[in-house]
């Protein structure tokens, strides 16, 4: 099937259709432009007219540069005969946009082109993607082995959605290879889940050895490689079943669209089309299009937002006021395996503020002028957050301090600004607290 859409996708882009003339008029039997064009529409009432007259033109032969967008909840075939047939999927082709949509599959064919998977599907959100990735993974009475840092909205859906379907989850620390590795033989989860970087401690799994585990046991590996892009880890490369990412971030990478997908191969991807379709949950044809948009400058943008993080790490590192600096390769996080493509190390940066509290740390998030107080990230535009009340809130105290997040931890996505400007706001934001605190 995913091989009939590819095609179908194809085709309508080119403007081509199966029994079609040059010019992509549909020929044989009645088909919708004719009927469409007969003279006696100029019999029939304005409001026919003004509902019906220039719709569904011929599409024309020439391609456009960029994809078009079909912001179309149903398509109109031929006849009931050709309908039927790419309903029963004897032929490529759409019917309603829950089931596919050129512009959505333009989007996915570009993520599994950049994950180097089969195959990817497309969701309205990182966490509607997630949702279907873990749902298609698992039965009352499964198991789940999950890292214990995870970003809190995945940490809350694991207890509060799937524990009410009665699937458990064990959460480890995915550091500590020896607890990772005892768990999952130990449980035999149906799957198991951990970040590439992790949120907000950027701290690198090893994913060979937990992809090696997982498959002994029959276990399905989902990775979010949201923070990673696909421009610097390819977790596919290592075993990974299915990478996921909040296109949201560094994908669409503007703030202005949700999205998520799920990469993987064939068989994986078709039982997530399966769950996609009845639990609804897509992304549109106007929001595949602009984080299509967004992944033609994802290289350029990431390869941007590395180097600088990179400066704004060292930056910080040798402040007075900073404990300590989280960015893989620093002594705070920890790399646990090599599995970048290149030296960068992506766009996010995290710090704790030297004995910093609640009331501290709002009074430097309010002090800062280019940085933007986002909870999103990967944005061309630099953010920072405090975890503790936003992206981990739904933790109590002692829980966010058992995976590490302290008060005092601040967390940054590195826009494409000059990075000059980035490192003076974060010096000036600083001395204000220690003259006011």
């Amino acid at each position: 099937m995913v091989g009939v859409l590819h095609r179908s996708v194809t085709l309508i882009l080119s403007g081509r259709v199966p029994g079609s003339d040059r010019l992509g008029r549909i020929v044989g039997s009645t088909s919708v432009s004719r009927q469409l064009e007969r003279e006696d529409l100029r019999r029939r009432g304005a409001a026919t007219r003004a509902v019906h007259a220039g719709e569904r033109i011929p599409l024309p032969i020439e391609r456009s540069t960029t994809t078009p967008i079909f912001p179309t909840t149903t398509f109109l075939h031929p006849d009931l005969e050709s309908l039927d047939a790419v309903f029963g999927g004897e032929q490529a082709g759409y019917n309603y946009s829950r089931h596919g949509n050129p512009t959505i599959r333009a989007l996915e064919v570009a993520m599994a082109a950049l994950e180097e998977t089969d195959d990817a599907i497309a969701f309205g959100s990182g966490m509607a993607a997630l949702h279907a990735a873990i749902l298609a993974c698992v039965t009352a009475g499964s198991k789940i082995v999950a890292s214990r840092e995870l970003f809190g909205a995945t940490y809350t859906l694991l207890q509060a959605i799937f524990d009410s379907l009665e699937v458990e989850s064990i959460f480890v620390d995915q550091l500590d290879l020896e607890e990772m590795e005892s768990a999952i033989a130990s449980v035999r989860p149906r799957a198991v889940l951990v970040e590439t970087i992790s949120n907000p401690l950027l701290n690198v799994a090893h994913l060979p050895l937990i992809a090696e585990w997982s498959h002994a046991v029959g276990a399905t590996v989902i990775c979010d490689n949201t923070f990673a892009t696909p421009v610097l880890v390819n977790p596919s490369k290592f075993g990974i079943d299915l990478v996921m990412h909040s296109t949201t971030k560094y994908i669409g990478g503007h703030g202005d669209v949700l999205g998520g997908v799920i990469c993987g191969d064939t068989d994986r991807i078709e039982d997530l089309i399966r769950v996609s379709r009845l639990a609804g949950g897509v992304i549109g044809p106007f929001e595949a299009w602009l984080t299509l948009r967004g992944v033609k400058t994802m290289p350029l943008r990431v390869r941007q937002q590395s180097e600088s993080a990179s400066l704004v790490a060292a930056w910080l590192a040798q402040h007075p006021a900073i404990d300590c600096v989280f960015y893989p390769g620093y002594s705070c996080s920890t790399e646990a395996a090599a599995v970048f493509n290149d030296d960068r190390r992506g766009g996010m940066v995290s710090f704790e503020i030297a004995n910093a509290g609640r009331d501290e740390v709002f009074r430097f998030l309010d002090a800062l002028e280019v940085f933007l107080p986002g909870t999103s990230l990967g944005d061309v535009y630099s953010l920072a957050v405090s975890p503790p009340m936003s992206t981990h809130r739904a933790l109590d105290e002692d829980a966010q301090v058992a995976i590490g997040i302290n008060p005092g931890l601040i967390r940054l996505s590195i826009g494409i600004e000059d990075v000059e400007d980035l490192i003076a706001d974060l010096d000036q934001a600083l001395r204000r607290i220690y003259r006011t605190g």
